[in-house]
This record gives C-alpha cells, structure tokens and sequence, in this order.
C-alpha cells in the first residue's frame, strides 16, 4: 500500500491495547487475562490476536480488548452492503475493539473501536482498496450532564486537527448508528463514528484514526474515577441491569462488527466478549416520574448537542 506499512496499523494497535489495559487493570487493581489466539489452517479466516478481558474485578464487572488481525478470501456481506463493487474480494483486516461494563450503576459502559480494512477486488491487476473505521460511545445507566460534556468535548478534540466537520458529522453518525430501530431509542449518549473512511489520503487518514484511538484513556479515565466508588443500592443494581439488556439487543441485532466477525468465521468468544455478564429483561418496566431513572429516557437518551 501507497504512504503507509500494515506493519505501522498493527504496530500502533498493539500498542494501544497494551496502554489501554495497563490503565484500566491500575484502575481495577487486577490484571486481565492474556488469550494469545491463532486461526487453524483450514478455516474460513487466518491470522491472529490477543484478547484481554478482565472478569469479576473490584471496579470492571467484565472489561475486554481485543486485538484481531485477519485475512479471508471474500469479503462479508456486513462489509459490502455499501460498497457493492467489491463483493467477493479478498480481505485483510485488523482492529483494536473494547467494551467494558464497570460494576458500579452510576459508572457508564464505554466502547471504543478503531480498525482498518483493506480489499482486493476480483481481476487481474486489481489495487488493494483500503479504509478505516472507528469512534467510541458512552452508555450511562444515570446520566450526568459533566460525564457527558467530558467525553464529547474530548472526541471533538480528537478530530480538529483533521477539519471543522468532522466531530459534526462523526457524532450524528455515531448517533445515527448507535440506535435501536426496533425500539425507537437512542443506545447511550453516543461519541463519535466513523466508516469506510480514506477521504483524507492514506497516511492522514490513518492519522486521524491513531488521535481518536489515543485519546481513549483521556474521554474515559476521568469519569471511571469519578463514579466507581459511589454509593448505590438494589434499585440502581436491578436497573443497569435491565439497561444492560438494551446493550445486548443492539450487539446482536444492529451491530455491523458483531456480524462481520460471526459471518466472516471469526472467533466467537472474541467477538462476544462485549455482552455484559449480567443482564436482565421485564415485559413493562415503568419509571416514577422524576425519578433518576425518567431522567434517564428524557434527557440522555436522546440527540442532544453536548458540546
């Protein structure tokens, strides 16, 4: 490829898992577990990477990062339904995606994905198309205005170096994306999205893909911090919970990642490792007016300019 390495996209990935998990297992106060995997020859996709994922710690319920770096002889359809001009190519793909869903109801869910794709359209001669992707989003089961604002303003920060538009544009996709159609609701709070991006050339627009990875810790640390020592009760433990479902049915029915990995022959455990490891789902579930809970619907759950 023209103006960059794969060896640099995977380098700077691996690097960033590391610094990510280092952080957050200082936060814990307990290590994640290291799976170091390879795909067996003869399955649908080759390559490698290395899960982390922390279970039943002091402040992470379940926290997973993953690092995955693949190559498969045609693409999915979840990789193609905008880019029907390569249908059937050759692919190789590799990523850096977290979910981690803290122990504590006052403290969100956070996830953050930044990856690159690239394809080779059938025919002789054909050129390697290659993009990137990513963005991360907050998912509060109670909303705090500051949380919010924080972790906006840092994702805009992320993207000015790379032109006026983008933080507009990154947070109506991410709100557009992060939307539970069958339920006609917002996931969280949204951040940023991005897909299918090469607008800026190569070499920038892997450099806007390395400032949004990098400023992960910055949008998140402050508010894991703030939150994962505040006092709560069964009330605020049954409601995440239920919340919690929510994020299950987005990841399993809307999510274009889920359905890459399973439609491509991923590696199943990898990829479901963003499903909380408790969640609970009720028939009717009304909320008291005024309550933190309404407040949650009225003014979190829903598009609103943070920053």
């Amino acid at each position: 490829m023209s103006s960059i390495e794969l060896s640099d996209v995977r380098t700077f990935l691996l690097g960033l898992q590391q610094r990510i998990t280092d952080s957050m297992a200082e936060v814990d106060g307990q290590p994640f577990a290291v799976d170091n995997w390879q795909k067996e020859p003869g399955e649908m996709l080759q390559g490698n990477g290395i899960t982390k994922i922390l279970e039943q710690g002091r402040v992470f319920e379940r926290a997973g990062c993953g690092f995955s770096h693949v190559r498969g002889p045609r693409l999915p359809p979840s990789a193609t339904q905008h880019r029907p001009e390569l249908a059937g190519a050759a692919f190789e793909a590799m990523g850096v995606s977290l979910v981690f869903h803290p122990r504590n109801p006052y403290a969100p869910t956070v996830h953050m994905n930044v990856r690159m794709l690239a394809a080779t359209p059938a025919g002789e001669g054909a050129e390697p198309v290659c993009w990137f992707g990513g963005g991360m989003d907050l998912t509060p089961y109670y909303g705090f205005d500051e949380d919010a604002v924080h972790f906006h303003q840092v994702c805009k920060e992320s993207l000015a170096p790379f032109g006026e538009d983008k933080y507009p544009r990154f947070k109506a996709w991410c709100d557009d994306y992060f939307f539970l159609k069958h339920r006609q609701e917002q996931r969280g709070i949204g951040g940023i999205f991005f897909d299918d991006f090469q607008e800026l050339g190569l070499a920038q627009s892997f450099a806007m893909m390395r400032s949004v990875g990098d400023s992960f810790l910055q949008a998140y640390l402050p508010i894991i911090l703030r939150r994962k020592d505040a006092a709560y009760s069964e009330r605020e433990r049954d409601f995440q919970l239920y919340r919690r479902g929510r994020y299950v049915e987005f990841n399993l029915v809307w999510d274009r990642g889920t359905h890459f990995g399973l439609q491509s022959g991923g590696r199943t455990e990898s990829i479901l490792m963003s499903m909380p490891p408790l969640a609970s789902w009720a028939y009717q579930r009304p909320n008291e007016a005024g309550s933190p809970e309404a407040r949650l619907y009225q003014e979190f759950l829903v598009r609103r300019e943070w920053v």
